[in-house]
């Protein structure tokens, strides 16, 4: 996702976050130091041993009483929706997920182990799981609830203890988060450190931590993966997208239309997987821009409309939409910013669009459907592979065909066909390209949050006697 960011720093040591709705301070928060991330690792260091000791059970009952204590926590929602312009029934919705989250790792992390192997058969060979040590987790803005209860409640049952720094623009939630997770768990397993990016550096740049779990902008994403390779810490991370949605002819044009602008225009395009571009079959492409167009402006139309987390990230979505017009687009609805208090965008759709424009080439992560008609599936196909992220696609199609070729040509982390937001519960995707590497969530993060070692056991031989049963015997 997008790295632009409004909070403000007094003298380098405080973050002022901007309700995007109200354009009123929600509050000032101060920078943690490199003294006190100091101290925060150490502790982390100190009691990481005993917590790894802890039977997994147990683990898994202090996330159920950290579930029940997030349940509780009303006022998380109403303080995303203020630092983040989030409505508040989808804020509610990301605290559910966090809940439902930590009870997930509940239950997976006492049945997390490793795999007998078949060796000697006077021999014991397995596979055991072992936690990583100490996680710096660092989390983004757009589902700030979410996605850091994921990475913690899956670092937090394997035996890792955890720092977790929020993003910017979201200081005031990380820190509440913080304060209803710890209380459930033992002092120090979980630790909350705020600041900008030079608080995330003194994290991914330390020796002390042991695996790094980053969701955010790839520059970012880029700079920890290279501060690993030094401290040797493992890293997992979901990186930029710029989601491509092929609408193959044959389809219901307005039903494909009410898809992309579900992809473009839900959280205002602020979804890791928003869908990004568009490339619709030049058969229904007309029928298609005028459902689209319809969608946006009854968006549009709304008393209360949903900001952009705040104006710089406005600035940023507008300059990819400006430079789509300067060069040849044409916007057939939103496509300038209002006027008035807040960081408000329009839904806009963009018609004429060409693959040299930022808008399809960069992650615009904002409500923007830029269009570009295709005249058949392998052009979408050959246009939608053609990008150096791979985080999600998405293909409309009627043909089984066309859908058996994308999921074998996009390789992209998740290929959805015929919806655009649906999936099984349980699902864990790879990132591909500069999106980022590791499974990010699902059964599969907590190998992520684990190391193997490979145990080979057999019988000593011991003075006046033999290893039982030697090779032969007993036959």
């Amino acid at each position: 996702m997008t790295a632009t960011a409004e909070t403000t720093a007094a003298a380098s040591s405080h973050l002022t976050v901007i309700d995007p709705q109200t354009g009123e301070d929600v509050g000032t928060v101060r920078c943690a130091d490199a003294a006190e991330a100091a101290e925060t690792l150490a502790l982390a260091r100190r009691v990481q041993p005993g917590w790894a000791r802890t039977p997994a059970e147990e683990r898994g009952a202090a996330l159920h009483a950290a579930a029940d204590a997030l349940a509780a926590a009303g006022e998380l929602a109403e303080l995303n929706q203020r630092e983040t312009g989030k409505p508040l029934a989808d804020a509610r919705g990301g605290v559910d997920a966090g809940v439902g989250a930590l009870r997930q790792s509940a239950e997976l992390g006492p049945l997390h182990r490793g795999h007998s192997l078949r060796g000697d058969v006077q021999a014991a060979d397995y596979t055991l799981r072992r936690p990583h040590g100490v996680a710096a987790v660092l989390t983004p803005w757009n589902d700030p609830v979410a996605v850091a209860v994921g990475l913690i409640a899956a670092a937090v049952t394997t035996g890792n203890v955890v720092v977790h720094k929020p993003s910017e623009r979201n200081p005031h939630v990380g820190i509440l988060l913080g304060e209803v997770l710890s209380d459930a768990l033992p002092h120090g397993v979980l630790q909350t450190l705020t600041g900008d990016g030079a608080v995330g550096r003194m994290l991914t740049g330390d020796q002390r931590v042991d695996v790094i779990a980053h969701v955010g902008s790839t520059a970012t994403g880029s700079e920890i993966a290279a501060a690993a390779a030094r401290t040797g810490a493992h890293v997992v991370r979901e990186n930029g997208g710029n989601d491509a949605m092929v609408v193959d002819a044959g389809v219901d044009p307005v039903w494909a239309a009410s898809q992309a602008a579900l992809g473009c225009f839900a959280n205002v395009g602020q979804i890791c997987t928003s869908t990004e571009r568009v490339y619709v079959h030049r058969s229904i492409a007309d029928d298609f821009v005028a459902a689209l167009q319809k969608d946006a402006e009854r968006r549009n139309g709304e008393p209360v409309r949903q900001p952009v987390v705040d104006r710089a990230h406005r600035d940023h979505v507008h300059a990819h939409v400006e430079q789509a017009l300067t060069v040849g687009a044409e916007a057939i609805a939103g496509g300038t910013v209002p006027e008035g208090p807040g960081a408000h965008y329009p839904a806009t759709v963009l018609t004429g669009c060409t693959s040299d424009m930022t808008v399809m080439r960069e992650e615009t992560f904002g409500p923007v459907a830029p269009v570009q008609v295709v005249d058949d599936f392998d052009e979408g196909l050959r246009l939608a592979e053609a990008d150096r992220y791979g985080l999600a696609a998405t293909l409309l199609t009627a043909r089984i065909d066309h859908a058996l070729a994308a999921a074998t040509e996009l390789h992209v982390g998740t290929v959805k066909v015929n919806s655009v937001f649906r999936g099984a519960p349980g699902g864990s995707a790879h990132p591909h390209k500069e999106s980022g590497k590791g499974f990010g969530y699902g059964p599969e993060l907590l190998d992520e949050m684990t190391t193997t070692s490979v145990v080979h056991l057999e019988a000593a031989r011991v003075p006046g006697g033999t290893r039982a049963l030697d090779a032969g015997e007993g036959r």
